[in-house]
């Protein structure tokens, strides 16, 4: 797998040569290993080990519906009552950050109106404030810690 820009972890992985398999500290189960997932396993323990976000409050692949379309958000972090406040998606490290890319995050913000919007390949990543009262946002320089995240 790629070399990403994020810090190395413990990675424990599974299943055969011809289907490999990664397990997911959140859902506490191996999943299939794709570029996509190897990067979402890596910004998961980067945001637990380096920024302090707790495990207990980050899920990855959760089911949105808007209309009679379902969606999955990558990853999301609630607050301590359980509210949405950030979503996170992941592209394959060979996946440009495009502006559709983050039309599809925004999509689920729709429904989610969380305060931080991320997007990360592996390579870059970005992550942006809302400001709901502004109808605006403030790309930020840095993924903040959990500690720093206004409540």
């Amino acid at each position: 797998m790629t070399t990403l820009n994020l810090p190395p972890y413990d990675v424990r992985l599974g299943g055969t040569r011809s289907q490999p398999t990664i397990f997911d500290t959140l859902r506490r189960r191996y999943v299939s290993l794709t570029p996509e997932e190897w990067v979402r396993q890596h910004f998961v323990h980067f945001l637990i080990d380096e920024k302090g976000y707790p495990p207990t409050l980050l899920a990855n692949e959760v089911s949105l519906k808007i209309g009679e379309k379902s969606l999955r958000a990558d990853t999301v972090l609630y607050d301590t009552d359980l509210r949405p406040r950030m979503i996170v998606e992941y592209k394959a490290p060979t996946v440009a950050l495009t502006q559709k890319v983050f039309e599809q995050v925004a999509t689920y913000n729709l429904l989610l109106h969380v305060d931080f919007l991320v997007v990360s390949n592996g390579l870059v990543h970005y992550c942006c404030r809302m400001d709901y009262e502004r109808g605006s946002y403030e790309f930020l320089t840095d993924i903040p810690e959990y500690s720093r995240l206004k409540s």
